[in-house]
């Protein structure tokens, strides 16, 4: 099984295709392997095209609500789903040069999720470093790694190997909120790909621009009898003052009170889209 991920190797989407490897079974694709992309665009890309089997992104952080851009990928993707899902653990660390003190530090470099959920320990030990936003925190953490100076660092994960010699790891996680915990979908191509059964689905939709559509889109979910475990509003491309929904919510895709649910769902909105079905992870 070929799984894409956002690369380099060492990174979060790394880890976490890693563990879905280790828990799926599927002894079908012969021997596994993970495959490293330089960013989310072209992760779902190589689902899309067919060029590996499946794919892993982060769609939630605890700390910084949903990752937005994938969120946009996923609505966008035609005939990709949402399969699996997986919560991670994130601890962060701090790479830097050994004995460089943080306030000579005048760089720091990671994903933007990553710079975020360290906002408080940035501004307190080094308040006048430059953020740099990389497409991933491994993409940032060779880029530290390239300056010799001492003056640049990175965010990473703790389980982050291949750290060059000359440089350090911080002992504590630096995280604002020690307890933070992302989640990742496990995307494959295919409406067939989808389980049969399910405990929660994930989909998004568009109301009628008037009152009260919102509120008669939630209605529909608990006259259902369908529990929603998370909403977020996304502008909708082109149309100024539009927004679609995605909303997540503890179901089985196999029960028909849920295909009634979207049966009035695509009755009484713009758009209905099923964005995938899965085990809570």
């Amino acid at each position: 099984m070929k799984i894409a991920y956002l690369g380099p190797e060492g990174s979060y989407s790394h880890l976490a295709a890693k563990t879905f490897l280790d828990t799926l079974s599927a002894p079908a694709f012969g021997s596994n392997e993970c495959v490293p992309f330089r960013n989310a665009t072209e992760v779902f890309a190589a689902v899309s095209a067919g060029r590996v089997d499946c794919a892993t992104v982060p769609i939630e952080n605890s700390l910084q609500g949903g990752v937005l851009q994938n969120m946009d990928l996923l609505q966008d993707s035609k005939d990709v789903y949402a399969v699996a899902e997986r919560i991670l653990k994130v601890d962060h660390r701090l790479v830097y040069k050994e004995g460089v003190k943080f306030t000579e530090i005048g760089r720091v470099y990671s994903h933007r999720q990553a710079l975020g959920q360290c906002s408080a320990f940035l501004s307190r030990e080094m308040p006048f470093a430059s953020l740099k936003d990389s497409e991933s925190t491994a993409f940032g953490l060779v880029k530290a790694m390239e300056d010799e100076t001492g003056k640049s660092a990175a965010i990473v994960g703790s389980h982050t190997e291949h750290i060059r010699k000359g440089f350090v790891m911080s002992e504590e996680c630096i995280s604002d909120e020690k307890n933070n915990f992302t989640h990742f979908l496990l995307l494959k191509k295919g409406k067939e790909s989808l389980p049969s059964r399910s405990q929660r689905v994930f989909f998004s939709t568009v109301c009628p621009h008037r009152p009260g559509s919102l509120m008669e889109l939630l209605q529909i979910i608990a006259d259902c009898g369908v529990n929603m475990t998370k909403i977020e509003s996304r502008p909708v491309k082109n149309i100024p003052g539009e927004y679609r929904f995605f909303i997540e919510a503890d179901c089985d895709i196999a029960d028909p009170n849920v295909e009634k649910m979207f049966e009035k769902i695509r009755a009484n909105t713009l758009e209905c889209k099923l964005l995938g079905a899965y085990e809570r992870g």
